[in-house]
């Protein structure tokens, strides 16, 4: 399977009418269009997955190609590295963890 980007893509593009334009090549499995998380409204960009050999047919058509007035984007996304916490540590030896919010105390 390849992961792929799909960028540049208006605000209005339907899940269903992404879907019909990159299954013209093979199965799509898990579309993603992102939005953003207060307004749910498209942040323009796309990820999905595809077998390989499909995969490199959809890029090669579609990258480039006009899609509701905009030039796509198309290509194999990069690989998802694990996130990390990250932990900041302040002059007072107070770490605080920017994920939720909390604060730890540790001493470094």
């Amino acid at each position: 399977m390849m992961r792929i980007y799909v960028g540049n893509l208006p605000y209005t593009a339907a899940f269903d009418d992404l879907h019909d334009a990159f299954s013209e090549f093979g199965p799509v499995d898990n579309l993603h269009i992102v939005t953003d998380r207060q307004t749910g409204r498209s942040k323009g960009f796309a990820f999905l997955e595809m077998d390989e050999e499909d995969a490199a047919a959809a890029i090669e058509a579609l990258n480039g190609a006009e899609y509701e007035g905009k030039k796509l984007e198309v290509n194999r996304a990069p690989v998802r590295r694990e996130r990390s916490r990250t932990v900041t540590y302040h002059r007072d030896s107070f770490a605080q963890d920017h994920r939720s919010g909390r604060g730890e105390s540790e001493k470094y």
